[in-house]
């Protein structure tokens, strides 16, 4: 068992195609998302290295790339390590995806069809199918998978842009609170659904803005009770 310390089975597999270099970044900013890698973790090159099958020169500048983005700090004589959020960055970062969210809602409402609605109903169905297998992973997936078809639905290219620069880091905070916000999560998006469906925009906006100020708050509080 090696030190990083990785659950089995939880390393992508590195696709071939593509540069190896962004290949190695991109299975280390997943495993650090989903929390495999969890904050404040050591991250020894060798190991990574071996666990990816690659050699150590690329999980280095993989490193070096992840530490400029925030997910990883490199303390000098020391290592590298996971990054491990403070309670302001969370807070700045979730109270920007609410900005976002409730826009996106908004536009999903205006401008949804009938096959647009259906999408967000089967992934709704299959989030809380996840939530009553206590299949963490899967609901936390399926709550990114939603998101990422409101957003879809409200036509802004722009919007869109700025939503998938936080989209991981706001999933990275959400993981750790999933099983918590668990089954009300997904009555808030049967909500969300409702109020599309109905092209209720202000209704909409409300819904979401509240949903996602529902998940801010619960990462707040979950430091609280640990």
């Amino acid at each position: 068992m090696l030190s990083a310390g990785l659950p089995q089975g939880t390393v992508p597999k590195l696709e071939r195609p593509g540069p190896l270099r962004e290949r190695v970044y991109e299975a280390l900013l997943e495993l650090i998302t989903t929390r495999a890698l969890r904050p404040g973790q050591h991250l020894v090159e060798s190991e990574l290295a071996g666990h990816l099958g690659v050699s150590r020169q690329p999980v280095r500048e993989a490193l070096q790339r992840l530490n400029t983005e925030g997910w990883v700090d490199l303390r000098p004589a020391q290592g590298a390590f996971v990054h491990e959020p403070t309670e302001e960055e969370a807070d700045q970062l979730l109270s920007v995806r609410t900005l976002l969210e409730a826009e996106a809602a908004r536009l999903a409402a205006a401008n949804s069809g009938s096959a647009g609605i259906a999408a967000l109903e089967s992934l709704c169905a299959e989030g809380e199918r996840a939530v009553a297998d206590d299949d963490v992973d899967l609901a936390v997936a399926t709550n990114a998978a939603f998101h990422a078809k409101v957003m879809e639905l409200a036509g802004n290219v722009v919007l869109a842009e700025l939503a998938a620069q936080v989209d991981r880091r706001v999933r990275w905070y959400y993981t750790p609170v999933a099983r918590r916000r668990g089954k009300q999560s997904w009555i808030e998006h049967r909500d969300l659904i409702a109020a599309i469906s109905a092209r209720d925009e202000r209704r909409a906006t409300e819904v979401m803005r509240a949903h996602t100020e529902h998940t801010r708050t619960t990462y707040h509080e979950r430091s609280e009770r640990t």
